[in-house]
């Protein structure tokens, strides 16, 4: 019997790759957390595709897709992202590529370029795949979708939370303002923007747990 497919969109800093990731070890399912190939295109950008005032050129980016090999290897259970074969796990974490991440994920040609990929990986089933247009646009018919939200100044301490365990100094208020301007850009994107699919199960987790969040969606999930 085929695996099921799983969409789980939402707002950054919800908890969408970590709470996918265990309940894709929970149901014995694969985790693809496609922001982090945005944020892979965008790391590549800002080493490679930059003019001389710090900004990304954009058509020398889309000339250098052929020069992007993005790949998820797999570590003890875990999935690890490399870029033409250097681990860029961490690196895709700071805040120069959080900064910069909504502007090249709402380019046509960025999304193309890995659009394919992310279906080719979903045809065979067994996946939960996280972002902000899976139920939407990249896996429509999935089994299962679901739309994460949480209040701003809960997303706000996760996310400086998370900044501060990878060893990446951040201030509270400057991380607000960057999640405010990524909803934002994420929402109001003329391609494929951040938004809740007609069919997708709303999780607010604002006063809820990780494993609560976890348990909840699980109880959803009562035909695997």
């Amino acid at each position: 019997m085929k695996k099921p497919v799983i969409a789980i969109d939402g707002y950054s800093s919800t908890g969408k790759s970590s709470i996918s990731k265990i309940i894709a070890e929970q149901l014995g399912l694969i985790h693809l957390d496609t922001g982090a190939l945005y944020r892979g295109v965008t790391w590549f950008a800002l080493q490679n595709c930059t003019r001389a005032d710090g900004a990304i050129d954009l058509q020398t980016l889309f000339r250098s897709f052929d020069r992007i090999e993005l790949e998820f290897k797999n570590d003890n259970g875990e999935l690890i992202l490399f870029l033409n074969h250097i681990d860029i796990s961490k690196a895709i974490r700071t805040h120069e590529v959080s900064a910069n991440v909504s502007f090249i994920a709402k380019q046509k040609e960025v999304r193309d370029f890995l659009l394919q990929s992310q279906r080719s990986l979903a045809e065979k089933g067994g996946i939960i795949m996280d972002g902000r247009d899976i139920g939407t646009v990249v896996l429509p018919d999935a089994d299962y979708k679901f739309f994460m939200t949480a209040s701003i100044e809960e997303r706000t301490k996760r996310r400086y939370q998370e900044l501060i365990s990878l060893g990446i100094r951040a201030d509270k208020q400057e991380v607000q303002e960057n999640l405010l301007v990524r909803d934002k850009i994420d929402s109001e994107r003329e391609i494929a923007p951040l938004k809740q699919a007609d069919d997708a199960i709303v999780i607010d987790n604002s006063e809820l747990s990780r494993q609560q969040t976890i348990d909840l969606i699980l109880s959803h999930l009562h035909k695997i």
